[in-house]
């Protein structure tokens, strides 16, 4: 049986964006009948959550709230929430494009004779695209605000009843190793606690918490939350890449050009020049605060715990912004659409690393965490076993804490034949590996923080050296000359 990225048909190589930032994306959705414009006035207290929630659960249309309740700004939600957005964000037909971009990158090689460097010229335009570009001016700085009315101006929500209060759900945040001088950018909800603090929610595995981590006693780190940032920005922020590079090269690589940067007002930090808002503040070594609770991407409120406190200098943004929000809770949400991208472009990079591996499927219902689903080329005994060990040594992979290992004729996109081949299968004692080791902050079935107990089933069909001492059976398949035939005399049976 194909696999799902068998059957994808063979896309172009160049992204083709049709905008620029987010105010020519929500263009660019409304043109394609993917925007809804509400414009009746919505309490962002709980109400818009519900409207939202509703939305994207039947994958409808990214919304535009235009009269929110107790703010004068306007506020976009479910910008990725379905597959069309996601492929429009990306630029592509097909998500698959993105992927092949990445492996003809990755297998690129030094020309030899002029043919072939002519040939490579758009690979070092891709190359080129890596290096965000520093400019002197930006929309984002339009307007200037080192006092008075802050925070306070933006329809931040409260998106679940036993929410801690306000939280800032989509924020692209910047910092720097106070180390090496390398950036970070990340996901980080903010919890608002007034007009100029919020709390920064850095899990203890993220970069921006390392980052905080390696300040001396009393010193400051420059920190920007860009609120509206460009969908490509938002979406490398949101991708595993290993500690220390940038995701503006990723957004770079993805816009298919630099990232423009402009320096903030009262930071040294860089930020994109074209955002709608940013918040330009620092957070101080051992100066914590209570944050959440939070309604979380697992379908479960995530308790309150201290983090750092973010202290606002300073907050720019155009004439008249338009603030991004988002909702994460019970899957699906538009989170779940992003993470499927990221699975689709980063598999190979992964078969790079291990070329046994054929597919990848990371399930919504598991939360990006709780179960990894992966089939192999199986050719020698224990290989999936190899396989798991692997996962739970790989980036952020460490925190999977299941892996169901199958055969490369599994489809594993098709979650009934995934668990037809596990059931029948897979037996307990020879087939299941426990191993014990750090999990994802947001684990509550373990019954300490960060650590507990994860488990690898070999779904596999097993060889005599695996301990099988009996024959495997063979799938029933029906030939392909009776299938064709039926499928020739369809109708003749009387069917449509």
């Amino acid at each position: 049986m194909k696999t799902s990225i068998e059957e994808t048909p063979k896309p172009s190589t160049k992204p083709k964006l049709e905008y620029r930032d987010l105010r020519e994306f929500l263009h660019l959705l409304r043109e394609s009948g993917e925007l809804k414009e509400i414009n009746v006035q919505v309490d962002p207290e709980l109400e818009m959550t519900e409207v939202y929630d509703r939305v994207v659960k039947k994958e409808g249309p990214a919304l535009l709230f235009k009269n929110v309740k107790g703010s004068n700004l306007p506020l976009a939600i479910n910008l990725f929430g379905s597959t069309k957005r996601m492929n429009l964000a990306l630029g592509v037909r097909d998500i698959q494009e993105v992927a092949d971009r990445f492996s003809a990158f990755l297998d690129a090689k030094p020309p030899e004779g002029v043919v072939e460097k002519i040939k490579f010229i758009p690979k070092l335009l891709e190359l080129n695209a890596l290096n965000p570009k520093l400019v002197s001016h930006g929309a984002c700085q339009e307007v200037v605000r080192t006092d008075g009315p802050m925070l306070d101006l933006l329809p931040v929500q409260k998106c679940w009843p036993l929410d801690g209060g306000r939280f800032i759900t989509f924020p692209l945040v910047i910092t720097r190793d106070p180390q090496t001088g390398k950036r970070n950018v990340g996901l980080y909800r903010m919890h608002v606690y007034d007009n100029r603090t919020t709390g920064m929610h850095w899990q203890i595995h993220k970069d921006g918490a390392e980052h905080y981590r390696r300040l001396k006693k009393g010193e400051r780190l420059e920190v920007a939350a860009v609120l509206g940032a460009h969908p490509l920005h938002l979406f490398s922020a949101a991708c595993p890449l290993p500690y220390g590079m940038d995701e503006f090269s990723l957004a770079g690589f993805l816009q298919g050009e630099p990232v423009k940067l402009v320096r903030g007002r009262t930071i040294s930090l860089e930020v994109p020049a074209d955002a709608e808002m940013v918040l330009e503040g620092y957070v101080e070594e051992g100066d914590v605060r209570l944050e959440g609770p939070f309604g979380d991407h697992t379908g479960f409120y995530s308790r309150a715990k201290d983090f750092p406190v973010f202290h606002v200098t300073a907050m720019t943004h155009r004439k008249n912004p338009i603030y991004l929000s988002t909702a994460v809770g019970r899957p699906p949400m538009e989170d779940c659409y992003m993470g499927k991208a990221i699975e689709r472009i980063f598999l190979p990079v992964l078969q790079k690393q291990f070329p046994e591996l054929h597919d990848l499927n990371l399930p919504w219902e598991g939360c990006f965490h709780n179960c990894l689903i992966v089939s192999i080329r199986k050719s020698y005994p224990y290989q999936a076993k190899k396989m798991m060990n692997a996962i739970w040594g790989l980036g952020m992979m460490t925190f999977s804490k299941s892996i169901l290992v199958f055969d490369h004729d599994c489809n594993i996109q098709d979650l009934k034949e995934v668990a037809w081949r596990a059931f029948n299968n897979v037996d307990p004692k020879r087939d299941m590996m426990f191993s014990e080791g750090p999990i994802d902050e947001l684990d509550h079935s373990a019954d300490r923080d960060f650590v507990g107990s994860k488990v690898g089933i070999d779904c596999t069909r097993k060889l005599p050296e695996e301990g099988m001492t009996r024959p495997w059976p063979e799938d029933m398949v029906m030939s392909e000359e009776i299938k064709e035939l039926v499928t020739r005399r369809w109708k003749e049976y009387g069917f449509c």
